[in-house]
């Protein structure tokens, strides 16, 4: 039997790879091997930061609720006691929300939750 080199198969691989480091910088987007390590580490980082993107959305809903909960006189640890003692379920992207888009909602809401 013949020996095949797999070149055909290999150029596609290759110009795969090459393909998607394409915005890359330098040899990064021209050579295969570089662009197999770029290519390995971006998507290493979008799988983490796709992650990463849950944790940092949560931290900048509490700090939206605490500073609206402080233009209405109480803190956040105190509002989300508040409002599970008064049973209202509404989640942190909700109320991060309702802050930024209607402060007297989110009034009413510490209101209620303040009884």
């Amino acid at each position: 039997m013949t020996r095949t080199k797999g070149g055909f198969k290999s150029h596609l691989r290759h110009k795969k790879i090459i393909h998607m480091g394409k915005g890359q910088f330098g040899s990064r987007h021209r050579l295969f091997k570089r662009a197999n390590e770029a290519m390995l580490k971006s998507l290493w980082y979008a799988y983490r930061d796709r992650r990463n993107r849950k944790r940092d959305l949560r931290k900048l809903w509490i700090v939206r609720i605490n500073a609206a909960a402080r233009l209405n006189g109480t803190t956040y640890s105190r509002l989300i006691s508040g409002l599970r003692v008064s049973g209202i379920l509404l989640n942190r992207k909700m109320l991060a929300d309702l802050a930024v888009r209607d402060p007297q909602a989110f009034g009413q809401v510490v209101l209620a939750a303040q009884k």
